[in-house]
């Protein structure tokens, strides 16, 4: 028969396989939805579309592809007061950046409007939003326009885990989903730095997430100890050999 003692290590042992499980999950989560802060700024811009009861902007990884462009021919010309001085000619859009993503040049659609901005540190999503891309009346006016239907963002850092950085959103009022299409099936070409929003795969060198890093490290670090605490006790595992932990 089971003492009070017994059931109460049963308890504590559930607990900590509970408790060590939540831990794994939640370090997988934060480490898939961080690895993309271009996305995160999408979300941004379409959650301040929504509070102004406008519709959301579909996430198109071809417009974000051509944004990346943008801002790595550009990098290097991050002023002293945080502005780009710098404006590609026209025809690189369709000349140079869309081959470099493998947009259909086909579905090369129209560009109604952007916004770039720089920054000597790296930022936050939310900060790079406020602080970098619209932090005026001009910029707030684009991400509101009614008339856009699709949006795409990238960032690049200057050198690795270095700055300055530098953010670029593209608008388009083209039809949705018909427009900016990347060639193998969406696919189109791999890109070796940054990274841009409408597709999962994670920053190379367009920013640093040391911090959610080094939180998932301590995460981990935690889960084994809980793991460590919950088996290596010799003398409760010989108490528990017999006894289910449920």
């Amino acid at each position: 028969m089971l003492g009070v003692g017994g059931m109460m290590v049963k308890k504590l042992c559930c607990f900590k396989w509970v408790a060590l499980c939540s831990l794994l999950l939640a370090a997988v989560v934060s480490s898939k939805h961080h690895g993309n802060p271009a996305n995160d700024l999408v979300d941004i811009i379409n959650k301040n579309r929504t509070a102004q009861k406008l519709p959301q902007l579909n996430n198109s990884p071809g417009l974000g592809c051509i944004a990346l462009q943008y801002v790595e021919e550009c990098k290097g010309n991050c002023t002293s007061n945080n502005t780009v001085n710098c404006q590609p000619p026209e025809d690189d859009f369709t000349e140079v950046f869309a081959p470099n993503c493998g947009v259909e040049l086909p579905t090369f659609g129209t560009i109604s409007g952007y916004i770039v901005g720089c920054q000597h540190k790296y930022l936050e999503p939310s900060e790079a939003f406020s602080h970098v891309l619209v932090h005026n009346q001009k910029s707030h006016s684009l991400v509101t326009n009614r008339t856009h239907t699709e949006v795409g963002v990238g960032i690049i850092g200057s050198h690795k885990h270095k700055g300055p950085y530098f953010w670029c959103v593209l608008f388009s009022n083209s039809q949705k989903n018909t427009t900016f299409v990347l060639e193998d099936l969406g696919v189109g070409i791999k890109q070796k730095k940054g990274c841009y929003s409408g597709t999962s795969i994670p920053c190379s060198r367009g920013h640093k997430n040391t911090g959610v890093f080094f939180n998932n490290i301590w995460t981990i670090v935690f889960a084994i100890y809980l793991l460590i605490t919950t088996i290596v006790p010799q003398s409760i595992l010989k108490h528990m050999n017999t006894l289910p932990c449920s």
